[in-house]
């Protein structure tokens, strides 16, 4: 997997990617992160790179041709078009699901706006997912794109170290994750569940998944309407096709 940010802040973008497990992932090869700054390809000699709208407006728009040549900079690159993704309000909103969607792809771009938008020609021209990470507005694009490089990556063969934590957390099955604990076995008063210290590991599965309907139940009660759940589990913890 190798990512393309298409971005008037790199250096924003690479100080939050090249830290932690995705910045390692990075080092090891694993994925490639390289941000190409729109402001390169500008033909203005003061690297302007936005404009008054037409028909007037508040604030400014982001010109077409420094984004679409660096676009076709990544694409003569490597080899193709590649799948482009528009952070934007307006867009689908990203889940848990779409980070595996997108885990399937050799390589992503991501276009980072600003101000107040993008000239819609540019993105009729490349743009193939408009994505949203939520229902607010950030002064850029760049935020969200890290966040859903780091969602993403997550899915990565390799990425992590324990292949299993990626498939056994929270929005798995659409289910939230169970509590965890760890050492010591009592703190502030407060003890780990027996159950954790039994050693029976069926009973164990058992308990982790009753907590992780529980607290969906709880906390995100939206999700449960998806969630894949047993005819008994749904009379249990009284679920409902309809939520």
């Amino acid at each position: 997997m190798r990512y393309y940010i298409l971005t008037l802040f790199p250096e924003m973008v690479l100080s939050a990617l090249t830290t932690s497990i995705i910045g390692k992932a990075a080092q090891k090869g694993i994925i490639g992160i390289e941000t190409v700054n729109i402001r390169d390809f500008t033909k203005d000699r003061h690297q302007k790179v936005d404009d008054y709208p037409y028909g007037g407006g508040a604030g400014m728009v982001m010109q077409a041709q420094p984004i679409y040549d660096a676009y076709r900079s990544v694409a003569e690159q490597i080899g193709r078009r590649p799948r482009t993704v528009y952070l934007t309000p307006q867009g689908r909103t990203f889940t848990q699901a779409a980070a595996k969607e997108l885990a399937q792809q050799e390589e992503l771009l991501f276009l980072c706006g600003h101000y107040e938008g993008v000239d819609e020609r540019v993105l009729e021209e490349i743009v193939t997912d408009y994505v949203s990470i939520g229902d607010y507005v950030l002064t850029g694009g760049e935020l969200a794109a890290m966040v859903m490089v780091d969602a993403i990556s997550r899915m990565v063969p390799g990425v992590l170290t324990n292949e299993e934590s990626a498939f056994m957390e929270s929005f798995e099955g659409n289910l939230l994750e169970y509590p965890q604990y760890s050492r010591p076995v009592e703190w502030n008063g407060k003890r780990v569940p027996d159950v954790l210290l039994s050693g029976d590991h069926k009973k164990v599965e058992d308990w982790r998944r009753e907590q992780s309907i529980l607290r969906t139940r709880e906390f995100r009660p939206d999700l449960l309407r998806k969630a894949k759940l047993t005819i008994r589990e749904k009379a249990v913890y009284g679920v409902n096709d309809r939520g």
